[in-house]
């Protein structure tokens, strides 16, 4: 399955039972929003989240934000009636937390489907456990609905023992190995939050790293989060125009029988062609 192209930049969650924020958050600059379920949700809130989201998606008003619903785990007892609202709702996607293996998407899936949901309505997995890490690979093998990868680096860390406050250098090579999965299947993946919020400096090396690692935008817990995340994650109007320099001159070397040529000093083949066509469609999307 091919997935249309949307931006990520921003990727920020928002508590289902808190109507006023579902409200707001029409008005926020953010690329894509997550009404979550799960973790954000009491026990005894989740049937109001899923009223709650329901109505803000029957109202509409988010424009062309990417809008997803995370459900409980697959072993929760509110799941199927989780599954049961996305299918009926308007939802981009539907987010599955806690994945460690394909089966736990096929039995999403199958549940979608029997309560009528689009055949075609996109798949998005959190890794957040060893086990989801080792074997995103073969997760992904097969499973054309997944269009996107979320890090649930907060569970991560837990599991991995890692002292409080260690940052990101624990996380290193669990992090690359997700991207590299994710690359090698075509999919989009998110980083994990950031959770300290007046830490702004901070942050901003968090972004920076990620983006530096090849994700393709971050998850946010609060509105403050979207301005760097979209600046980090984004392409500037210089990176613009360099990719639309090498594109057209990719274009006339073409025209004249050559298979390469030179931008600035550098030579450009056509794995150059292609980042720069990807970050003109990014920014012609985040314009």
């Amino acid at each position: 399955m091919t997935h249309p192209f949307h931006p990520r930049r921003s990727v920020l969650y928002m508590p289902g039972s808190n109507g006023r924020a579902l409200a707001k958050a029409r008005e926020l600059p953010a690329d894509c929003l997550i009404m979550d379920l799960e973790d954000a949700v009491a026990p005894e809130a989740k049937a109001a989240a899923r009223a709650e989201i329901a109505a803000a998606l029957q109202t509409g008003g988010y424009g062309a934000r990417e809008v997803v619903i995370r459900v409980n785990a697959a072993n929760s007892p509110w799941v199927d009636e989780d599954l049961a609202m996305v299918a009926r709702s308007r939802a981009s996607a539907v987010l599955l937390p806690k994945v460690e293996s394909a089966a736990t998407i096929g039995q999403a899936l199958h549940k979608l489907s029997a309560a009528g949901a689009p055949a075609d309505l996109p798949v998005w997995i959190m890794i957040e456990t060893p086990r989801g890490v080792l074997d995103l690979d073969q997760i992904l093998r097969g499973q054309p609905r997944v269009a996107v990868v979320v890090m649930g680096t907060s569970d991560l860390a837990k599991d991995l023992r890692l002292p409080p406050g260690v940052g990101r250098t624990g996380l290193l090579h669990a992090l690359g190995h997700c991207a590299l999965a994710a690359r090698a299947h075509g999919v989009d993946i998110i980083d994990g939050v950031h959770l300290a919020l007046d830490d702004e400096t901070g942050f901003q090396i968090a972004c920076q790293l990620g983006r530096d690692q090849g994700f393709d935008g971050k998850s946010l817990i609060h509105p403050r989060q979207i301005a760097i995340a979209n600046e980090c994650f984004g392409v500037t109007a210089a990176e613009a125009e360099a990719a639309r320099e090498i594109v057209a001159a990719w274009q006339a070397a073409r025209s004249s029988g050559r298979g390469i040529t030179v931008v600035r000093g550098q030579l450009i083949e056509q794995l150059h062609v292609d980042e720069a066509e990807r970050l003109l469609a990014l920014y012609s999307a985040t314009q």
